[in-house]
């Protein structure tokens, strides 16, 4: 049989609910995703905490709440130690994304849950990894290789790829087949025939409107509430599809000369736009060889002011304004402060930019038609005065004291342990208490006649005198003097990468915005205060999909163009993850699976895959052909068993001989480029490419084939003259003969 492969859906299947899925392949357990809600409800992770100290490697996909919001809390309280593998992206906004929630929520509420030290301590383990980068396991994973690509839903996004002995499993959910102004379109159509296919069904009943006519709408929609006056509200995330909104406002504000104010608020507003002008390189192609050339960064904004308080709005009064604030959901953040500001006024719009999480005031505003009131919790921490400051003060006062008493108590124990196995291997000679010198007036070190006080140190009964441990130094010398270990000179790669974490050049918490440091050092004693008060829904709701997901469209074309062989349904209401099955089973030979939570599906490979040895004989023989960063050759051989291993054999007879074959894949429009750059005239024309006058190029696929698996041919029409031997010279030169 082949590699063996199961799938177990902890979160997000048949429904719209965080990603997190248990994958095991041969044994080795990974967690896809560790995503929660911004309600933060610890029951939904029950699946989770009862396999989390079983998992042997996290890989995580986007840097949002809902792919890995429960990653601090499941390594403190679930027992979650494993590894963790995203790239530099995610990982870094991922850590931002998390700061901001933490930081919301304390705001308005003790959250304990978890903290900022915890996040850090949940992103210390993640190794970083770059796109196509092929990652091989060790240990109980030996075999195994993981590599990310690109998703094209946020910046980092990522497709994993994970291969054991030739077999592919694809984890690919929240994909974007369309290029952003920010992003290029997923890697996911490059893959071919994988044994596994892992993908969402959360936008199959969804087909999107062409983007321009949806940008052209966007900003008509603000354009309108501004002029008469009022403002805008859109609640976002903290790190991910905000992007690609802050690149559609700079380019309208400058294509239409507007001068309304737009704001950026989170808590880490200036540390995320930082940190994303340094990761041009996994943006879109256009943005990086504008860099290149001009060295204009596309985050270097304009009209977006960033901050990281209110202060700046609730100077501007009723002035009109573009807000984006977070949290999407408007559960906390100042999101949701702006909203209860907002409401009240008819001439406001409140845009949501994604759908909203399910049990969520964003979620029921955006029921047709919209609620018209709604009951919302305004909480807020303040600082304590009064009786309340000061029996604060005596409780921390008398935990103090304990807490001193506690490790007093601890450390005399553990002294007089030490002292007492020290004793046993001490010098046998040992004067007697009752036959030593009677002390002087000015006071002595004999124990049994004065007692002394020496902070940290118990002498034992047994002693004449005093003495403090003696450890002699055994140090070698040679003529330079003494000689020194290198090794305990030399940092571990460990401490290295905790001390760029955390110091000023590259740290984290170093680009931790002045605003947010300056809340976490107030050590002032606090508490919240909360009220329920009703807010009167008069201003406009709207919601326009820049979720960044292909549509249903897209993602059926996209499986049939990839054709596993089983295919995995999850991440979608139980009507898309239906209608997405159907269709699959209807239109094609998959084999499509949709798991429940907890519901474990084995998928193993139905082909059969051996590992042979190739024997030295046979290769002596091959002629091998260089194939980019590979080599590739025919063999002609036989089965057969040497050591009790199966090994490739020359031929008992002559092979007949094969025909010439030329390997590659040519994309027409790459051609068309190339052709053009050898000052070529070339045009597109009913699905041909035309060259010159009289020459047209056609690709032509087999029928027969599902996706891109069977072969193709490239047809050269056209008259024999010079041209077409050209043409026909220059194609070849783009594929490898074999």
């Amino acid at each position: 049989m082949g590699t063996s492969v199961q799938i177990t859906p902890l979160s997000g299947a048949y429904g719209e609910g965080p990603l997190c899925y248990l994958l095991a392949v041969d044994g080795f357990r990974f967690l896809l995703d560790c995503g929660w809600t911004d309600l933060c409800d610890p029951s939904h992770l029950q699946p989770l905490a009862r396999v989390a100290p079983t998992i042997d490697a996290v890989l995580l996909s986007h840097p949002d709440v809902m792919h890995l919001g429960a990653l601090p809390y499941a390594v403190k309280h679930l027992g979650l130690s494993a590894p963790v593998y995203a790239t530099e992206p995610v990982f870094r906004l991922g850590i931002l994304t998390l700061y901001d929630y933490s930081l919301s929520r304390w705001q308005v509420s003790d959250f304990d849950l978890f903290t900022l030290d915890d996040i850090d301590a949940a992103f210390q383990n993640v190794v970083r990894l770059k796109y196509s980068q092929n990652h091989l396991l060790n240990d109980k994973g030996e075999g195994i290789v993981i590599a990310p690509y690109v998703a094209g839903h946020d910046l980092g996004g990522t497709v994993w790829k994970i291969t054991k002995d030739g077999e592919d499993v694809v984890y690919a959910v929240d994909f974007n087949h369309r290029k952003e102004r920010h992003l290029n379109g997923t890697a996911l159509g490059s893959f071919v025939r994988p044994a596994v296919l892992i993908t969402d069904a959360y936008n199959a009943l969804n087909n999107h409107v062409y983007k321009r006519q949806q940008d052209q709408d966007f900003i008509d929609a603000l354009a309108k509430v501004l002029t008469s006056g009022g403002s805008v509200l859109l609640p976002v995330d903290t790190a991910g599809r905000v992007l690609e909104i802050l690149l559609i406002l700079e380019q309208y504000w400058t294509q239409r000369h507007l001068v309304y104010p737009i704001y950026f608020l989170t808590n880490v507003s200036t540390s995320t736009v930082d940190y994303v002008k340094s990761f041009l390189e996994w943006m879109n192609d256009s943005i990086s060889k504008s860099f290149e050339h001009t060295r204009d960064n596309a985050f270097l904004l304009k009209y977006v002011t960033l901050i990281i308080n209110k202060d700046e709005l609730e100077r501007l009064g009723d002035a009109p304004k573009v807000v984006l604030a977070s949290m999407a959901s408007l559960e906390v953040g100042f999101s949701h402060d702006i909203f209860v500001e907002m409401a009240n006024e008819a001439k406001n719009l409140v845009l949501f930019t994604e759908k909203g999480q399910f049990g969520t005031l964003a979620r029921m505003l955006q029921v047709d038609p919209p609620p018209k009131a709604v009951k919302v919790t305004m909480s807020k921490r303040i600082p304590l005065v009064g009786d309340e400051l000061k029996a604060y003060e005596e409780e921390q006062e008398r935990l103090k004291k304990d807490e001193a008493l506690k490790a007093s108590l601890s450390k005399k124990e553990e002294m007089k342990a030490s002292l007492g196995s020290n004793l046993k291997a001490s010098d046998p000679m040992v004067t007697d208490a009752s036959t030593s010198r009677k002390p002087s007036n000015a006071g002595s070190y004999l124990v049994g006649n004065v007692d002394i006080l020496i902070d940290g140190f118990v002498p034992p009964s047994t002693s004449v005198a005093p003495m403090f441990p003696f450890f002699e130094n055994t140090s070698e010398w040679d003529d330079f003097g003494e000689v020194i270990n290198p090794d305990d000179y030399m940092m571990k790669q460990e401490e290295m990468d905790n001390i760029s974490m955390l110091g000023a050049g590259d740290g984290t918490e170093s680009k931790l915005d002045e605003g947010s440091a300056r809340l976490l050092l107030d050590s002032k004693p606090s508490k919240v205060i909360s009220n329920e008060m009703t807010v009167q829904v008069k201003c406009s709701l709207a919601y326009m999909d820049f979720e960044g997901r292909s549509d249903g469209r897209s993602v059926k074309s996209v499986i049939a163009h990839v054709a596993p062989l089983k295919l995995v349904l999850i991440h979608g209401s139980a009507e898309a993850t239906e209608h997405l099955k159907m269709h699959c089973s209807k239109n094609s030979d998959l084999h499509v699976y949709a798991p429940q939570i907890e519901e474990t599906i084995d998928v193993t490979s139905d082909l059969c895959a051996y590992k042979v040895q190739l024997s030295e004989k046979l290769m002596s023989n091959v002629l091998s052909k260089k194939l980019g960063e590979h080599e590739i050759a025919w063999v002609d051989a036989e089965v057969g068993k040497a050591d009790e291993k199966l090994t490739l054999l020359p031929p008992s007879s002559t092979p007949a001989a094969h025909k010439s074959v030329l390997v590659g894949d040519l994309k027409l429009a790459d051609f068309k480029q190339f052709l053009a750059n050898k000052g070529l005239q070339v045009e597109f024309a009913g699905g041909a490419l035309r060259c010159g006058e009289y020459i047209t190029l056609r690709k032509i696929g087999d029928s027969n084939q599902k996706g891109s698996t069977g072969s193709q041919q490239i047809v050269i029409e056209g008259p024999l003259c010079e041209d077409y031997y050209n043409i026909r010279e220059l194609l070849y030169s783009h594929f490898y003969l074999l």
